[in-house]
């Protein structure tokens, strides 16, 4: 069974707000997100829980576009030549866990096909033995996505990004290498309105 949550009854709290109306939006205006509001996203993501308050997030802030559309490329160009290479499903088992994929998406249509444009990337990484970060990391990176809602600002979480490893500029983002990249998240003022998907809610069991 399929419903829209939103039109269940009227939102009042802004939390609830927040998490409702958050869209993932590829789609951005040419306008630079300040410093400021910068530190705010970064410190809402370290807020964050993290299993025994380990706090495994390292965050590498890219804000320069001409590294931002070369870093696309990269990835691009990476994963353009692994699906040559391994066939389309073992792209699909590369990018297994990954938060976003889209298999018929044609890389060489777009300057920027990977990052869609945002102004601001932030590279978010753990240290390569810690297990439980890919959930800590998660968490983080849903805080910081809502802190970016309740500033006026647009987001989408980009699995894609870490293919960036490995490439050519990858240098360029100064990870040490005891460090892995999780997840990428890209920020800025949304030039698209998506809709809400219908949401399952059959999906609940309880327990007596």
């Amino acid at each position: 069974m399929e419903t829209d949550i939103l039109d269940e009854k009227p939102l009042k709290n802004q939390t609830i707000i927040s998490i409702y109306q958050r869209r993932a939006v590829r789609k951005y205006e040419i306008k630079p997100v300040t410093k400021k509001v910068i530190e705010q996203l970064l410190q809402a993501g370290r807020m964050a829980p993290s299993a025994m308050n380990r706090q495994p997030w390292k965050f590498y802030v890219v804000t320069n576009t001409n590294l931002i559309h070369q870093l696309s490329r990269d990835v691009s160009k990476k994963i353009s030549s692994e699906t040559i290479n391994k066939g389309v499903k073992g792209i699909l088992e590369a990018a297994s866990g990954l938060l976003h994929f889209a298999h018929s998406f044609n890389f060489s249509t777009f300057k920027d096909p990977v990052f869609y444009g945002a102004p601001l990337v932030i590279f978010i990484t753990s240290p390569v033995n810690n297990e439980w970060a890919k959930l800590d990391i998660g968490m983080c990176a849903q805080n910081m996505m809502l802190a970016a809602y309740s500033l006026g600002l647009d987001s989408c979480p980009v699995g894609f990004g870490k293919f960036v490893e490995n490439t050519e500029h990858y240098p360029e983002l100064k990870i040490p290498p005891n460090e892995r990249i999780e997840l990428s998240v890209i920020f800025g003022y949304g030039d698209e309105s998506p809709k809400v998907h219908k949401r399952e809610t059959n999906n609940v069991t309880y327990i007596n």
